[in-house]
């Protein structure tokens, strides 16, 4: 485990002791993050986060709870304890994959937080549902939460509506692992002496990976090629200034990006639009496309930057909870809960 500040970092024990706080988890590809928050206050107030630095496992079953669980529970102790013993009656755990793979957090982490912490009220929510409420809030809308995959999702504060997030064989349009990919086309076909090659990102492929003729070889086998084809996604992000292919490759994902946003925003209204996740750091490259798309196929709707993280999301989660004032629909895949009575 690896924290933000140590035990006595003002920061994470700024707001003193007490009476109650929520307790908000991001399960990704990074590992877990954890921050603690005082009920009542202010999402912003939450601790600096601790972070465990090692995924949560998934296996044959799903997501393997016991193994979220040994991350989180050392975690959420040291945070009481740096808030001065704070009671934790609500935890909102935004985790990756929950849609498909979260049956057994679902079974197993509810009633483990309640004997383990005392918890009474527990938020099982889809990583997608974090980002859009760290962006946007309760607001209806769309965000499209875009890193090596990629996936769009709104709401009219009656129903989700989520568009792509297939996985890097079957869909990710725009995402990281989609113009990776695309860009090694692009410098497989200037190998070959096809249409549509780039000699730039040729260039820029031998010097990531090596002679191309190996590539296939070194990335067929890898079980981490979304990651190794999203690694490529800054290379064609740096060609795109004149070369008219990586251009073209942006383009083309600020539309799929675009395409996903409009299939599930809000057709009435003035809905709100956010970017969120990583593949956004390319910058204008990508940035600039993508608000041409979204203001030719939304024209009703409003992009706004992003107002947090997907573990913003999970304290404003927390917080509404606690507080019976959960604005965002149910729904058993994307946002679970589990409330469980006092004696």
């Amino acid at each position: 485990m690896t924290p933000s500040g140590s035990a006595d970092d003002p920061v994470a024990g700024a707001y003193g002791p007490v009476p109650e706080a929520v307790l908000a988890v991001d399960s990704g590809g990074s590992g877990l993050r954890v921050a603690l928050a005082p009920r009542g206050g202010p999402a912003s107030a939450a601790s600096a986060p601790l972070t465990s630095g090692e995924p949560v496992r998934t296996g044959p079953r799903g997501i393997d709870a016991g193994h979220l669980l040994e991350q989180l529970l050392p975690m959420a102790r040291r945070l009481r304890a740096d808030a001065g013993g704070a009671e934790v009656r609500t935890v909102a755990i935004g985790a990756a994959g929950l849609a498909a793979l979260g049956d057994r957090l679902r079974a197993e982490v509810p009633p483990a937080l309640a004997h383990e912490l005392g918890v009474r009220r527990v938020a099982l929510v889809a990583d997608a549902v974090t980002a859009y409420t760290g962006a946007l809030g309760a607001r209806p809308g769309a965000v499209i939460a875009a890193g090596t995959g990629l996936v769009a999702l709104g709401t009219d504060l009656r129903s989700w509506r989520r568009a792509d997030g297939w996985g890097h064989l079957l869909g990710d349009c725009g995402g990281g692992a989609w113009v990776g990919r695309a860009g090694l086309e692009a410098a497989l076909r200037a190998h070959d002496g096809r249409p549509g090659g780039s000699v730039r990102l040729l260039g820029r492929a031998e010097a990531v990976f090596g002679p191309v003729t190996g590539l296939p070889g070194r990335l067929y086998p890898r079980t981490d090629r979304p990651a190794v084809l999203a690694s490529f996604a800054p290379e064609v992000a740096a060609c795109a200034d004149g070369d008219p292919v990586a251009v073209g490759i942006l383009g083309a994902a600020a539309r799929h990006m675009a395409e996903s946003a409009a299939a599930v925003c809000p057709a009435s209204g003035e809905p709100r639009v956010a970017f969120t996740g990583g593949l956004f750091n390319l910058g204008d490259a990508l940035l600039v496309p993508a608000r041409e798309e979204l203001a030719r196929l939304l024209p009703h709707a409003r992009l706004l930057p992003a107002e947090g993280d997907p573990l913003h999301g999970a304290v404003r989660i927390a917080l509404a909870l606690a507080d019976d004032a959960l604005e965002l629909p149910p729904d058993e895949q994307l946002l679970h809960i589990v409330t469980e009575k006092s004696d």
